[in-house]
């Protein structure tokens, strides 16, 4: 209309009130007393006894805008305000949940786990406790062929805000990143993280954390407290991979006994050492002394303490090893499930898309765009119900109680020591300058407990 009225196709509007036309008082200056007039358009409202045409009628009209603005800005608050009421009671409010859960049938303020999603998220911390950095987990899940969250919930038929690309859904390291530092993944309701400027913007802006609303056990957790809060401390860690995407057993937790600063990884081609950063970093003039340690000997050494403290401090209680539910197992029959039906469709769109093109519906360059975009998304499904069916048969040759009881009875042993135990148990390593007359190093561990 506002289009039509610029090129004078027409040369009045005319409305119930002026509020129909619009309540923000910007907007009333802007076309009913600015470019109506200019373009030659008459404005009136029946119920509001406005009309441009009339002598004096321009301060009725402004004082219409404010009581109409008046009125939005107050409608605006009270929305807001029962918005914040649910928030503060652990209600959701949002139009979907994170990856991982699912709106609850029964109450669409309560959410409950997707077990399909829900999986991944659990897989995603486990690596990420075993040491691989967001860039590897992310490669990891697009190796097995598990869509991103947005082409996940695409595929379900839920509406997405999100742009969808033609990348098969893949992860990125962000993408892993929030979902390793999400809280709500414990049970944790928070919600107002962020907000729009005023009711009249769209521009939306970060809350400080001190005005989240926060509400503890308002659904069930997907990851327990423990092992969340065992990756929040191995994220902290400024730590860098090796270019396999996994970081070593120590990572960011050797420091200089000197300057304390982190020590940093390095190697002559045949073994790997631990040397001071800042004299690493410093160039001719050395700020600080080399401190230099082998890395595997360090290992050995940290490795061989927390197997004298768990063997000595730990006993093995049989009760521990009661048969729990193979909640994996389920998880992953599930998604096979889904991911058959989801190669159905495929196969499906595929026979449609022949037949568009033998009718002419589609273009050659369209078919074969779209013909390749379908087989991309196929063979991701394909390698990702090989993944499955593989685990799936491991876990048809699964021991009884006895093998268990050894096995766990082998895990004490802590032959190899895992780096989420490590971050656990230590708070850093010191390493001082090697005694260029005796050899000998100091090497201080300051435990947590």
């Amino acid at each position: 209309m506002i289009e039509a009225a610029k090129q004078k196709k027409f040369q009045i509007i005319l409305c119930k009130s002026q509020s129909r036309f619009t309540r923000d008082m910007e907007l009333v200056e802007k076309y009913i007393h600015g470019l109506f007039p200019i373009w030659g358009i008459r404005f009136i409202a029946v119920a509001d006894n406005a009309d441009t045409e009339v002598k004096g009628n321009k301060k009725a009209r402004q004082i219409n805008g404010l009581v109409n603005e008046w009125y939005l800005e107050d409608l605006s608050e009270n929305v807001r305000m029962v918005f914040d009421l649910k928030r503060r009671e652990g209600k959701y409010i949002g139009g979907f949940p994170i990856y991982g859960y699912r709106k609850d049938p029964a109450d669409k303020n309560h959410i409950i786990p997707d077990p399909e999603a829900a999986e991944v998220v659990r897989q995603i911390y486990q690596w990420s406790l075993e040491g691989h950095g967001r860039q590897n987990i992310a490669y990891l899940l697009n190796q097995r062929g598990i869509p991103n969250p947005t082409r996940y919930k695409t595929e379900r038929g839920w509406t997405c805000n999100h742009p969808i690309k033609n990348d098969c859904g893949l992860w990125n390291k962000v993408t892993v990143g929030r979902i390793l530092t999400n809280e709500m993944y414990t049970g944790v309701m928070i919600q107002g993280r962020r907000r729009k400027v005023s009711y009249k913007s769209k521009v939306i802006i970060d809350t400080p954390e001190s005005k989240w609303y926060r509400v503890e056990g308002t659904h069930e957790a997907i990851i327990d407290r423990a092992t969340f809060e065992a990756v929040q401390r191995g994220l902290k860690l400024r730590t860098r991979t090796d270019g396999t995407g996994e970081t070593h057993l120590l990572a960011g937790l050797v420091k200089c006994a000197d300057c304390g600063s982190t020590m940093s990884k390095c190697s002559n081609g045949k073994r790997a050492y631990l040397r001071c950063k800042l004299y690493a970093d410093s160039g001719s003039q050395k700020l600080c002394a080399r401190h230099s340690v082998r890395l595997d000997q360090l290992i050995d050494l940290i490795s061989e303490r927390i197997r004298y403290y768990v063997q000595t401090y730990y006993q093995l209680d049989p009760k521990d090893l009661q048969p729990q539910k193979d909640t994996r197992r389920e998880a992953l029959e599930q998604e096979q499930k889904s991911l058959s039906a989801q190669m159905e469709k495929r196969s499906q769109a595929l026979k449609t898309l022949y037949l568009d093109r033998v009718a002419g519906i589609l273009s050659e360059g369209q078919f074969v765009e779209l013909n390749q975009t379908f087989l991309d998304e196929k063979g991701c499904l394909e390698r990702r119900l090989t993944s499955i069916q593989e685990e799936l048969a491991e876990r048809e040759h699964s021991e009884d109680r006895t093998d268990l009881m050894e096995r766990a009875q082998e895990l004490l042993k802590l032959e190899t020591v895992p780096r989420e135990l490590v971050i656990g148990l230590i708070d850093r390593i010191e390493i001082g300058e090697k005694d260029p007359i005796t050899g000998r190093q100091e090497i201080k561990v300051f435990w947590k407990f």
